[in-house]
């Protein structure tokens, strides 16, 4: 086999990304675009030892769960790999996707107990991060990066994105344009604005605007702010963000509220969450309420236990599980975040909570041996690289009698339950739609401990 070269194959299986896989001569080949089933052209567009990656040509033999697109830069921007596909179809792939994995990391079969996908699947996303550029001709650009690089591809309406988010963007990115605010040259690493960010509290409908700069001196900063109050009175603050370093990173650490607080609020399963910029809080509130339900409800809590909440974030897991126990504890690195939190457990009215700043590994041995106290739940949602050795470890340790593990990364956690499962069985375990259209997928998987009733 070899580059530009043009066979004929049959799609025989999905790939982590949700691309088609084919084989030529026992040798794997990713085709994205391609659906499971089908008969297609491809050529041929790298070859390494192992594998090969190639691009659709024709389909010859079409899937009955391929749709229409119905997005004009679906194929450059490769944010929605999946949306060539009928949605109930991508539920079943990531459920395959999600057994198989967990299948490979323990050596057995883990069935997932139950999906939850979305109803409407369109404008999730409650925060919208668009870069601005300068275009080829010179002029201000935004919209979203191309994949796998960081040229930007104009994009006024996206179908993920949150409507009210998008209108804000546009008109910032009008404004600037009349106004000659400058968009960041990444090569030059020259002009002032690098991103707008928008986030809007779904059942709130306020909405938080971060100018990120490349200057604080921002030109006609008032005029800006006084523009998008008056047309946006869903703005309840708007944040300039410094970021001057040559980096991939959106947001830089100096924050400069130039209207509002500096924090909006929302709603999740009856309780208010405050929400700054720097705040790590899920892009998918609707789909967060079915995960976060889930996930309380498998903790199978009786109004006596004490709970951990590590990697807590802003308190949102612990603070909906908070009514339903005696004790919470919650734990982040994040300063920011355990402030929200501790403000969120105020803002609740709930009084049984304590949340710290801390590295979950080195600070909860630490925290177990001066406090000495012992969960009885544990709910666990750390990032993409899952749990590192030591915390799954003192898990081991404190012997809680469930372990609520939710994960945005099945290979992570497959990697987790391998370590947890001598002391503990999974008992049942759910995947979440939080990305509708991606090969995202979320996972809540409960973990009951051996010997215990």
């Amino acid at each position: 086999m070899k580059k530009n070269e043009e066979y004929v194959v049959e799609i025989v299986d999905h790939g982590f990304e949700g691309e088609g896989i084919a084989k030529i001569a026992g040798q794997t080949v990713f085709v994205p675009g391609a659906i499971k089933g089908e008969k297609v052209k491809i050529k041929i567009l790298k070859v390494t030892t192992k594998i090969a990656y190639a691009k659709v040509l024709e389909i010859l033999e079409k899937s009955e769960h391929r749709r229409l697109t119905d997005c004009i830069t679906d194929s450059q921007c490769g944010g929605c790999s999946l949306r060539h596909m009928d949605y109930d179809y991508t539920i079943q792939m990531k459920k395959s996707s999600v057994e198989n994995t967990l299948k490979k990391a323990l050596g057995r079969e883990i069935l997932v107990d139950e999906s939850l996908p979305m109803e409407k699947p369109f404008y999730y996303r409650n925060k919208l991060q668009y870069p601005l550029g300068v275009s080829e001709n010179g002029e201000l650009t935004m919209g979203v990066f191309a994949k796998r690089s960081h040229k930007i591809i104009p994009t006024k309406h996206c179908q993920i994105q949150n409507e009210l988010a998008q209108k804000i963007a546009n008109d910032i990115f009008v404004f600037a344009k009349e106004h000659k605010i400058s968009g960041y040259d990444e090569k030059n690493q020259t002009g002032i604005l690098r991103h707008i960010v928008v986030r809007v509290g779904v059942k709130t409908n306020e909405a938080m605007v971060t100018l990120v700069v490349n200057d604080f001196k921002m030109p006609k900063e008032k005029e800006l702010v006084a523009f998008l109050t008056s047309q946006y009175p869903e703005v309840k603050t708007i944040v300039k963000n410094l970021n001057n370093k040559n980096t991939n990173v959106i947001l830089g650490t100096k924050n400069e509220i130039i209207f509002g607080n500096g924090y909006i609020t929302d709603i999740l399963l009856g309780k208010k969450f405050k929400i700054s910029n720097l705040s790590f809080y899920q892009v998918n509130p609707t789909q967060t309420e079915k995960l976060y339900a889930k996930a309380v409800e498998y903790a199978a809590l009786t109004g006596n236990e004490t709970i951990f909440d590590l990697y807590c974030g802003i308190g949102t897991i612990g603070i909906c599980a908070a009514d339903k126990v005696k004790q919470l504890f919650g734990m982040e690195t994040i300063p920011e975040a355990i402030s929200d939190a501790n403000e969120n457990a105020k803002l609740n009215q709930i009084e049984n909570s304590e949340f710290f700043v801390g590295d979950v590994e080195k600070t909860l041995p630490e925290f177990m041996q001066k406090r000495n106290v012992n969960p009885d739940v544990v709910f666990v949602d750390p990032p993409r690289k899952g749990c590192d050795r030591t915390t799954l470890e003192t898990l081991l340790k404190m012997e809680p009698k469930r372990i609520v593990y939710v994960s945005c990364n099945p290979a992570t956690l497959g990697r987790d339950l391998k370590v947890l499962e001598d002391q503990y069985e999974i008992k049942k375990l759910a995947i979440c739609d939080m990305f509708p259209w991606t090969a995202h997928v979320e996972c809540v998987a409960v973990l009951n401990l051996k010997g215990n009733a």
